[in-house]
């Protein structure tokens, strides 16, 4: 929500932020109010924001609302969602729509479709296994990082029906058996560790992108930086194209 509220250009209406944002750079600067599950109620209290913006998950609301403060909670979890939440802000914030929702949304929807438009033949239908963090836990077909890898003419092997994040059985994995494996790089280690994977086709062909923290960093955040995503996504797929059958 922190980088949706800069993206429209209205960074300097923020008064705190909660400890996991970071971006943009400028927001580091803010008090810092704990998280969803361990608010700091006094420190928010005592800045009086108009309103306060929060997960649908966080566990502040009726507390907060309880003192008085008018709350507002936004959890974007799909790509459509977010389009939602970037016109809500919008209309909270009264901001204009051309720097607004419209315009936002407009530049990460063809950003996405630019990246998609950039992969050679031979990266679309790869068979694709996204792991969020060591378990593993995946990206399915359901979440926001889903429907990106969907756009990008890609398919993921964990279907929608195990909800957005699973946590899996590696032996999954190794049924699916997929051409492409998406990992951060701090979970690398983890991967060569998991029972069967060595016969997997991906880490047999070594077809593996091991994100960095700054990267990774941004494919897990449902928010402007989705177009980015998608060209970290499609930089990935690019690079091991070679061998992928078209």
């Amino acid at each position: 929500l922190t980088e949706s509220v800069c993206a429209m250009e209205q960074c300097q209406r923020l008064v705190g932020v909660d400890r996991y944002s970071n971006y943009p750079a400028s927001v580091k600067a803010l008090p810092v109010l704990g998280g969803g599950l361990d608010p700091n109620i006094e420190g928010i209290v005592a800045l009086k924001p108009d309103v306060v913006l929060v997960a649908a998950s966080s566990r502040a609301s009726s507390q907060l609302e309880s003192l008085g403060l008018k709350v507002v909670a936004l959890e974007p979890k799909t790509h459509a969602d977010l389009r939602r939440v970037l016109q809500t802000l919008r209309v909270l914030l009264a901001v204009p729509d051309e720097s607004g929702a419209g315009r936002l949304w407009r530049v990460i929807d063809a950003s996405v479709l630019a990246a998609a438009q950039s992969l050679p033949a031979k990266a679309r239908n790869a068979r694709v296994f996204f792991e969020v963090n060591r378990g593993p836990y995946a990206a399915g077909e359901s979440s926001f990082i889903g429907e990106t890898l969907s756009r990008l003419g890609v398919k993921n092997v964990v279907p929608a029906a195990l909800g957005p994040f699973p946590l899996l059985n590696p032996e999954f994995v190794v049924r699916a058996n997929p051409d492409v494996i998406m990992v951060g790089n701090s979970s690398m280690q983890a991967v060569a560790t998991y029972p069967g994977w060595s016969s997997i086709k991906a880490v047999r062909e070594q077809r593996i992108c091991a994100f960095s923290a700054q990267e990774s960093d941004v494919l897990v955040r449902p928010g402007p930086r989705m177009a980015e995503a998608a060209r970290i996504m499609a930089s990935c797929l690019e690079k091991h194209a070679t061998g992928l059958s078209p």
